[in-house]
This record gives structure tokens, C-alpha cells and sequence, in this order.
């Protein structure tokens, strides 16, 4: 009997000594996404980890805007240049929903000012809410975009390096080496997960 609870002490310890070395779903959140990814979080009003299925197609939005110089004082139309992006939602986090195929328009001027997507690339998105034109675009430019591995369930291992093109992600790589000791900091080299960042995502949107 002695010998089993001694047993079941051991087993307890292990476990717990587990638990602890597993970094939180925040501090994975960070290593991404970079410092302020709880603001990037909340300031998005469609999140998704998704499947390109076009991108770069343009078109043209129509709009109204107010002509200050007329006499009459008259709204006048105009037209904004726009992409087209669709994507296959594979895991819908906010504003959007599961299997959808979510199409969007993008001004063109912010289109040439984040890394370019091409069909079949997967990616973790975070989009600002639709303006009144029905337009969206990455929140932050690249720091809205998130590259995934072929699987789309995975970070991409080229959005761990020092030299990602996700600005975020290289300033929190850089401070992790500034302070190599920092409690919890994940191991190199691991998966990150979608579900570890839905997971805190989710959190920080208070959902």
C-alpha cells in the first residue's frame, strides 16, 4: 500500500512538473502574433483560419461621396479600385462561420501593402469590420496574416524565425532571446497549433 501511494506521489509530480513546462495558450498567442496581440484580437471583426481559393482578382466599388467645391452641393459618384479574395473558412474564431466560403473586397492601395496570397496558401486571418463601401483588409497589414503549414492547422515554421515577414512574430522572437530564462517561453522547434491560438484569441475577445 505504502509502495503505491509513494507511486501515486511520483506520478502526481511528473504530471504536474508537465503541466507547468507547457506554455499557455497567451504566451504561444504572443510568440506569433507578437505584443499587442490582444488589441489585434479585439480590433477584427471577422477571424479565421481559412483556405485562399482566389485572390487578386479586381474590381470596382462604387461610391458616394459629398462634392464640397459644388455649387448645388450634390453627391457625387465615384468608384474605388478593389481586389477579391475568397477563402474556404477551415476554422472560424469570430464573425464568421465554419465551412463557409467567404468572399471580400480589399482596397487596392492596402492590397500592395501586406504580403500577397495565392490559391491554395493557408492562412490565419484577422480582418477589420466591413467599412460602408463593404471593404476590408488584413488589421495591421501583415501582422493580420499568419502563414500555415500545408495542413492548415499549424503555424508555418518560416512564422518562428527571426526573419518571418510577420513583423510581430520577429520582435516577440527577439525578445525571448533578449531573455532566454523567461518562465514558460514554448520550446523551439514545437508545433503551434490554430486551436492554441482560437484558444486565446477567443479569450482576449472575451468570448
Amino acid at each position: 500500500m505504502r509502495a503505491s501511494r509513494c507511486g501515486l506521489v511520483v506520478a502526481l509530480a511528473l504530471l504536474s512538473s508537465f503541466a507547468v513546462a507547457q506554455p499557455s495558450d497567451q504566451v504561444i498567442a504572443e510568440r506569433v502574433l507578437g505584443p499587442r496581440w490582444k488589441q489585434l484580437s479585439r480590433r477584427s471583426g471577422m477571424i479565421f483560419a481559412g483556405t485562399v481559393l482566389t485572390a487578386g482578382a479586381q474590381t470596382v466599388t462604387t461610391q458616394t461621396v459629398t462634392n464640397q467645391t459644388a455649387a448645388t452641393d450634390r453627391l457625387a459618384p465615384g468608384t474605388t479600385p478593389a481586389v477579391q479574395l475568397s477563402f474556404h473558412v477551415d476554422e472560424a474564431i469570430a464573425g464568421v462561420e465554419p465551412g463557409q466560403v467567404l468572399t471580400v473586397r480589399e482596397w487596392a492601395g492596402a492590397w500592395s501593402m501586406h504580403r500577397p496570397m495565392s490559391k491554395g496558401q493557408h492562412f490565419l486571418i484577422f480582418l477589420y469590420p466591413l467599412s460602408r463601401l463593404g471593404l476590408t483588409s488584413p488589421v495591421g497589414g501583415s501582422l493580420g496574416q499568419v502563414a500555415l503549414d500545408a495542413s492548415g492547422q499549424n503555424v508555418s515554421k518560416d512564422m518562428q524565425k527571426p526573419d518571418s515577414p510577420n513583423p510581430a512574430a520577429a520582435m516577440a522572437i527577439a525578445r525571448r532571446k533578449e531573455s532566454p530564462s523567461q518562465p514558460g517561453a514554448p520550446l523551439g522547434g514545437a508545433n503551434i497549433s490554430v486551436v492554441q491560438l482560437a484558444r486565446a484569441i477567443r479569450g482576449a475577445r472575451g468570448e
